[in-house]
């Protein structure tokens, strides 16, 4: 995968978060982490591990 993709496949994008691809669907599952469609094929946007990642920043920074 390039640096520059801006859609990963599910595997893809646990590997980049250092989790666990069942980790990755309850995540999506439960709204945390949004995907897109395209035909068949589910893909979660780089911009998408990103927000994550920020919102789990903010909260911890908060708490």
């Amino acid at each position: 995968m390039s640096s520059e993709d801006l859609l990963l496949p599910i595997p893809e994008a646990a590997r980049r978060l250092g989790l666990g691809r069942s980790k990755l669907y309850e995540l999506i599952a439960c709204g945390d982490i949004e995907t897109v469609r395209i035909g068949r094929a589910v893909r979660v946007p780089v911009a998408a591990l990103v927000e994550y990642v920020e919102r789990l920043r903010s909260a911890a920074s908060a708490a």
